[in-house]
């Protein structure tokens, strides 16, 4: 196929990330969105992609915790061929790009991971850039994370995070672990910087957002309880209209409850999934930090139960958001690409479909939320229900 020609995809309903349009089509020159158009507006000459009755358009799905997939963990394999694996394994489920997150390592593995991602975005326009996520982390909520590795920053951290080109640079701490000044000078040089397995109190979290941090992964898990005379870090986070954390909705990491309080706060909700091999793979386990993971009724786990990522992929996310919290399904759609590319500072090219828009586009069957095709940047995959 031709990358700079002029094409269409047409089909009963298109989600545009704002609005939705019956019978329309979105039109795709090269890797960008060039229009969106009812159906019967498109000239008779130009190749349309028709997709089976019924069928949806939406923003494609951007996943900021991606720790594995299709049997691979990025920790175990930082190159530009194990991202690719697992960005295909997602891109079965809709995502269209992604973080790799790096679980806490060695100092020579972000090294070697910050690398493999530059090698990897350069043939790839899925990957984003990465995600660190520790080790700065506070070991009284580390969950799997290997205390061995967890301490505070360094000069040369701040080199390795702070100098990337290219792409994004998101880090999850824990702010009462790092040193004044550390959060204030990653969000200068351009890096996202969110909470993350911290006993942060209430005023640490404060500070930490009026140093520049705007981010809280996987809120309610691996963090300080909101109790009644210490909020903590997730009330912080849920008053606060700068903010953007991210939700497992899998039915295990978090109650439906907590999650539908979430969604009614000030701050910015966004879909994640903490992805592990599992996702997308044929294997049940994995081993991390040298612990044996199993994945049994859908949770992946260590021996003694405790929780290690997800096997969530984001087309369940999505469904589950509309069948566990009650949402519609464009906005658990919002929640899935709008919402995310907002907090990654790229809702100028991602997460709507809209002219001057990168064409990252989903095609579902709506009722139950399954992937029918994706198209990266306007090349399509394994996308189904007529020719392009």
């Amino acid at each position: 196929m031709n990358p700079e020609r002029t094409h269409a995809i047409a089909a009963d309903t298109v989600f545009d990330g704002t609005a939705l349009h019956r019978g329309a089509a979105v039109i795709v020159r090269g890797s960008a969105i060039v229009g969106l158009v009812a159906r019967r507006e498109l000239p008779a000459t130009m190749p349309v992609h028709d997709l089976p009755e019924g069928a949806w358009l939406a923003p494609g799905f951007i996943d900021v915790q991606v720790n594995g997939g299709g049997d691979v963990l990025f920790n175990d394999a930082p190159t530009a061929q194990g991202i690719a694996a697992i960005a295909a394994a997602h891109r079965r489920f809709g995502t269209t790009a992604l973080l790799p997150t790096l679980i806490s390592d060695s100092p020579d593995k972000m090294r070697v991971a910050s690398a493999a991602v530059t090698a990897a975005a350069g043939c790839s326009p899925e990957i984003l850039g990465i995600h660190f996520e520790g080790p700065f982390l506070s070991r009284e909520r580390a969950g799997v994370h290997d205390p061995r590795v967890l301490r505070a920053p360094a000069a040369a951290d701040l080199d390795v995070i702070a100098g990337r080109r290219g792409g994004v640079t998101l880090v999850t701490l824990a702010p009462e672990c790092v040193p004044p000044g550390f959060i204030a000078a990653l969000a200068r040089a351009g890096v996202r910087v969110a909470l993350g397995h911290s006993m942060a109190s209430y005023a640490e979290t404060r500070a930490a957002i009026a140093d520049g941090l705007t981010g809280f992964t996987h809120l309610f898990n691996a963090m300080r309880p909101m109790a009644s005379r210490e909020p903590g870090p997730i009330a912080a986070a849920i008053e606060e209209p700068r903010a953007f954390y991210g939700l497992i909705v899998d039915g295990e990491h978090v109650a439906p409850a907590m999650l539908r309080l979430a969604l009614r706060g000030a701050g910015h909700a966004m879909l994640v999934t903490d992805a592990m091999p599992p996702v997308g793979g044929t294997g049940d386990g994995f081993r991390l930090a040298g612990r044996d993971i199993q994945l049994r009724d859908g949770r992946c786990a260590t021996a003694d139960g405790t929780l290690a990522g997800s096997a969530l992929d984001m087309a369940s996310a999505v469904r589950n958001a509309v069948s566990l919290l009650g949402l519609t399904l464009p906005a658990a759609l919002r929640l899935a690409a709008a919402a995310p590319a907002a907090f990654l500072g790229l809702a100028d090219r991602l997460g709507r479909l809209a002219p001057g828009y990168r064409a990252d586009i989903v095609a579902l069957e709506p009722s139950a939320v399954r992937v029918l095709g994706t198209w990266v940047a306007g090349k399509p995959d394994g996308a189904s229900g007529g020719s392009a």
